[in-house]
């Protein structure tokens, strides 16, 4: 009989729950909840000869359900038993857990052993997912190239930022129906796409990369500078395959590093280029005919005055009377070039360098590119037609520096430097090729690139007798050609120059009858005071001499100087 009534009871119990409540006990169901976030893969970052230089590593993370632990008591339990797990006092578990800004998550471990997420998965409200942690195996070698990510996946800096989209794909998010200690009964809803992202095929090659950090770095230490840039790219591509900026970082300790670092000073610092720019510009009066190559001006002994343009004077203590147009360029004359701007007027100056790329970014594919400056006309002083020819009155960066430079390499022929060769997908299959389209018309005549490499920028290297200020940069195997650039630092916020500090310059490149690649090496205030020279031919060309020797060598180019004319010169 009382098992009878006993029964009865129960009956009437699970009527009572299913009919009259049933409303209440649904909704609390459907509330109990849990969630997984499917975390995608990073894409990889590859070298133009695919080694590694990005790539993220499966790791296991620990993270709390604040909202199934419900009340203050129930955290501080679970944060005691998460004390010996974690090593850490129960007290700074349990702040972490309260203070979380999601109310259904809040990591406590990243990267945990297995041990750990053992003991984990044993506590109610605890939970184990896979994450993962970004790594770069060439340390500081690429960093101000590729970038880095923050803790949650995203893009922070370069190619990591420039392409975060692409490389960080999509997550997924599944909610199920869960039971009282939120373990997964059934699956709910999904929301979202699951994608591993695509990975990344620079230009960069970091044998060439090595060898121009390499050398860069001794420079700059033994010249006491405040900072150094250099840059190499095949001029008939345009591919960068080496870009170095120091002082760098190591982007798997960046918290260590001093955040101005990170950036590019390649294509965020902006600089007075000055004779750098005077290759271009005479290319530019060649090209309009303003100028003659066999034609003679004459240089005023060092000392250039006029009402309407003011004084001009040589670097240093340099005095030069009639000089071709060539001899101007090799012996690196001021107020040769302030002719030359005269002889060419405004508009043609103007447009010749607009059309060279300055005033405008290249389109590198990273963050932060700056313009440069080139006035408009009507801003123009009266003295700027004479003081940009040699390099002033106007701001360039390194990359468009370089640009022009392959232009002048490659025939006079446009070109677009890229860094990004190919997006693949997860199997390794080609999604994009990443190419520029072919170059399209010239900016000047062949014939007048030709002659301000092969004839020109060559005496620049070889004629040290006649001034010649890139003679360090000479080679044995291969004719380099090339431009010294010593530019004065403005000062900031007043009118004028600082005292001995400059920038020393020098673009580059080999073999000059069929060049495979440019080079451009700056410096940035070298220490003067060391007795070793400050001037772009002292500081700057034996660098890039030997990035180019070291980089030939690399590439198997064959040698353009032979053996015999070798031993001839040296008898």
């Amino acid at each position: 009989m009382l098992l009878i009534i006993a029964f009865m009871g129960l009956m009437a119990r699970c009527f009572y729950l299913q009919y009259y409540k049933n409303e209440r006990y649904t909704q609390i169901s459907l509330n109990q909840l849990s969630y997984q976030r499917w975390q995608p893969q990073r894409g990889p970052i590859f070298d133009t000869r695919l080694r590694l230089l990005a790539a993220s590593n499966r790791i296991q993370n620990i993270f709390a359900d604040p909202h199934s632990l419900g009340d203050v008591d129930n955290i501080k339990e679970t944060s005691i038993q998460l004390s010996s797990v974690m090593n850490v006092g129960a007290h700074i578990i349990c702040s972490e857990i309260l203070d979380s800004r999601n109310p259904g998550y809040a990591k406590l471990i990243e990267d945990a052993t297995q041990d750990q997420c053992a003991a984990a998965r044993k506590i109610k409200g605890v939970a184990v997912e896979t994450g993962y942690r970004r790594n770069y195996p060439m340390g500081s070698l690429v960093a101000q190239i590729i970038g880095f990510t923050s803790k949650d996946n995203m893009g922070q800096e370069g190619i990591e930022l420039k392409f975060d989209e692409e490389l960080r794909g999509s997550d997924m998010q599944s909610t199920f129906f869960a039971d009282n200690r939120r373990r997964p009964i059934r699956l709910k809803e999904q929301s979202g796409k699951f994608n591993d992202g695509s990975g990344i095929i620079l230009t960069i090659d970091a044998t060439i990369q090595q060898i121009v950090r390499e050398e860069l770095i001794k420079q700059y230490k033994e010249f006491e500078a405040e900072s150094a840039m250099a840059i190499v790219a095949n001029p008939k591509t345009g591919e960068i395959l080496a870009m170095v900026s120091i002082p760098d970082f190591d982007p798997n300790n960046r918290q260590e590093f001093d955040p101005n670092n990170f950036r590019n000073r390649l294509i965020t610092d902006q600089f007075e280029p000055g004779s750098m720019i005077k290759p271009i510009v005479t290319a530019i009066g060649l090209e309009k005919g303003a100028i003659r190559k066999n034609e003679t001006i004459f240089c005023e002994n060092g000392d250039y005055y006029s009402r309407e343009f003011g004084r001009i004077n040589e670097y240093k203590t340099h005095k030069f009377g009639n000089l071709k147009i060539r001899e101007i360029i090799i012996k690196s004359s001021n107020i040769g070039m302030a002719k030359m701007g005269q002889k060419m007027g405004k508009q043609v100056l103007y447009d010749g360098l607009k059309k060279f790329g300055f005033g405008s970014t290249t389109g590198i594919e990273l963050p932060g590119e700056v313009e440069g400056l080139i006035r408009p006309l009507n801003k123009w002083s009266g003295y700027s037609i004479t003081r940009i020819p040699y390099g002033y009155e106007i701001s360039v960066t390194s990359m468009q520096m370089l640009r022009a430079y392959c232009i002048l390499a490659n025939g006079g022929r446009l070109v677009q430097p890229y860094l990004v060769k190919a997006i693949i997908d997860n199997d390794g299959d080609i999604v994009k090729i990443n190419r520029p389209m072919p170059p399209v018309g010239y900016i000047i005549k062949p014939e007048v690139a030709k002659w301000i490499i092969t004839d020109v920028m060559v005496g620049v290297v070889n004629e040290k007798s006649n001034g010649g200020t890139g003679w360090r940069a000479k080679l044995d195997k291969w004719q380099v050609f090339g431009k010294t650039g010593t530019a004065n630092i403005a000062k900031v916020g007043v009118k004028g120059y600082e005292d001995n500090a400059n920038i020393a310059s020098f673009v580059s490149g080999a073999p000059a009858e069929d060049p495979a690649i440019v080079v451009l090496v700056s410096v940035r205030r070298p220490n003067g005071r060391l007795g070793k020279g400050d001037s772009g031919g002292a500081v700057a060309s034996p660098v890039a001499g030997r990035i180019i020797d070291r980089t030939l060598t690399y590439l198997g180019v064959e040698p353009t100087i032979k053996k015999d004319s070798m031993i001839a010169k040296s008898r």
